[in-house]
């Protein structure tokens, strides 16, 4: 199953960006246009959707702990809403941006103010669109420095940095291939190539001969995991989703949709020659189609050498597109730094345990319809055999106004059908998920794990989960069913890594855990946007705590009406 096709024509926004830094209560001022722009790319002239006129989106740079507006002023003909991946915004989702969750989107000619409250988060983010398909090019990188002062990286400084940001490219209208995709129930066509820096073969990297230079890795993609890898020079990496990790050095690097990383690239090889920068799909599902293209940049060093445009790159070993060993024997290495300076806190005594399935699935198509489903249904999505059906209001109005009739609090904690979730072959009847608005409610500062279960529904795949509100620890994971009374003696509650999305491998499992210490509603979904749409979703509600500081914030007076 993968997802649709190129960009084509839309309008949308105008932003007015107010950075203010709480630490010198300094106010600086950034204006962001988001608007329709003319790009030519694999010799065809589109209008896409733009921030500022550029795809990618402007980068967004803020020092840990401030907190900035943007003004929000949507010019386009279609609803639109910004999320801002991987920022907690503690006490305040009203700004998270999925609508239908946290807010109603804005709609064309209408402007919203969102404050966007950074915390812990260090490193790379990014922000994206967070309705419909629109994120396909609007996005960009989020630069978060240390606090202002002595303490800076925990790495070598670098001396330069450069935000690198992976995407997906359609000839075709992405909007006209999500309504066609909804109304036949089937697919989505892939996309026609995939994009670095909004290119897929042009973009230059330019590095001086000795020096260091930091790359801001994200991958925007809307359905691809990517193997990266620069040819003949490693990459050191020490940052994974807005959180410091252990180095690790390898000439390869696995990228999900929705991650972010940080990689040191040392520039210590032969001046004379040229070096590309590649980047193909990792993917693994049978009889999937997915975008086999691979991207290229290229890496040239800086000087009076002998390398020219006739002295043919050099190629970069990738790992084979589904080799799950290579992905997780580099994810399965990454470690959180765990210092003096940059303490974690893995919760040990779980007080809420929960298991969910990831799947996909289908649904009998209705009558007189012709649905191109396998066998003629509906594909759809899953969590415990729940496909998310969102509501006609955003979920936290609802609850923070008390409106009855939104969603309902029942969520189970644990799959409501025990199989072979990784067996070859799965009965028809499995394959037909409940459809409902349908949350989970936690206690404040309780303490969660949640193991997810990947399935062979359908087909088997990788699934990018991604929770809002929250960095998790990844404390463990393995292929086959979970074992409760085996996998936890593996888990790592050392040092695991802290993480705002998951890759659950493919036949596999993952266990997070995190303290719900961030009241509010908190979107949870697969990051590949179609099984988004199908209804891989779910929502925690974390309660109120009794202190006045661990209690939701009040919304803006300016949210967007439904």
């Amino acid at each position: 199953m993968m997802l649709a096709k190129k960009i084509s024509s839309f309008n949308i926004l105008c932003f007015l960006v107010l950075s203010c830094c709480l630490q010198c209560l300094a106010l600086t001022h950034h204006h962001w246009v988001v608007q329709e722009a003319s790009y030519t790319r694999l010799c065809h002239t589109k209008r896409i959707l733009t921030v500022n006129g550029k795809f990618p989106g402007p980068t967004l740079m803020v020092h840990k702990g401030e907190t900035i507006y943007v003004r929000v002023h949507n010019k386009g003909k279609y609803n639109i809403t910004l999320h801002w991946h991987g920022v907690k915004q503690p006490r305040y989702p009203w700004s998270d941006g999925p609508e239908y969750i946290t807010q109603c989107p804005i709609q064309p000619g209408e402007t919203f103010t969102q404050k966007v409250i950074f915390s812990t988060e260090e490193g790379t983010l990014w922000w994206h669109a967070h309705s419909d398909w629109s994120r396909a090019t609007v996005h960009g990188a989020i630069i978060i420095y240390p606090k202002l002062g002595p303490a800076g990286y925990p790495f070598p400084k670098p001396d330069a940095e450069v935000p690198i940001i992976f995407g997906e490219w359609w000839k075709k209208d992405v909007m006209k291939l999500l309504k066609e995709a909804l109304r036949t129930g089937g697919d989505p066509n892939v996309s026609d190539a995939i994009t670095i820096n909004g290119q897929p073969e042009t973009f230059r990297l330019a590095v001086d001969q000795g020096k260091s230079y930091l790359l801001r890795f994200v991958n925007a993609a809307m359905s691809l995991s990517l193997f990266v890898s620069i040819a003949n020079h490693n990459l050191t990496v020490v940052g994974v989703d807005g959180s410091y990790t252990k180095p690790i050095t390898n000439d390869y690097i696995v990228i999900s949709p929705g991650q972010s990383l940080d990689a040191l690239l040392l520039a210590n090889q032969n001046p004379n020659q040229l070096y590309y920068m590649a980047a193909r799909a990792y993917s693994t599902g049978v009889g999937v189609n997915f975008d086999n293209t691979t991207a290229t940049a290229i890496v040239q060093y800086n000087g009076n050498y002998s390398a020219t445009p006739f002295s043919p790159p050099i190629l970069p070993y990738l790992p084979y597109y589904n080799d799950t060993n290579a992905a997780f024997r580099f994810l399965g290495r990454l470690r959180s730094l765990a210092n003096k300076d940059h303490p974690i806190h893995v919760p040990v005594k779980v007080t809420t345990h929960m298991v969910s399935t990831v799947a996909v699935n289908t649904i009998p198509c209705k009558i007189n319809d012709t649905c191109e489903g396998p066998n003629g249904t509906r594909l759809a999505a899953s969590m415990n055999n729940i496909s998310f059906v969102n509501p006609s209001m955003d979920i936290l109005q609802a609850y923070y106004r008390h409106i009855n009739g939104v969603y309902k609090r029942d969520f189970p904690n644990f799959p409501p059908y025990l199989f072979d979730f990784t067996a070859d072959y799965l009965p028809l009847s499995l394959e037909i998920p409940s459809r409902g608005t349908r949350v989970k409610v936690v206690k404040y500062n309780s303490t969660v794990e949640l193991v997810l279960q990947g399935t062979n529904l359908i087909s088997g795949l990788d699934h990018p989960m991604h929770l809002h509100g929250y960095s998790f620890f990844i404390v463990g994971y393995g292929f086959g069913n979970f074992n409760r009374s085996n996998d936890p003696s593996s888990y790592n509650l050392i040092d695991p890594p802290l993480r705002n999305t998951v890759i659950v491998p493919i036949s596999g499992w993952v266990t997070i855990r995190f303290t719900a210490n961030n009241p509010g509603v908190w979107f949870m979904h697969c990051h590949i946007e179609r099984h988004m749409t199908w209804g891989m979703d779910t929502v925690f509600i974390v309660k109120n705590g009794k202190r006045t500081k661990a209690r939701l914030l009040p919304p803006p007076p300016d949210m967007p009406p439904c």
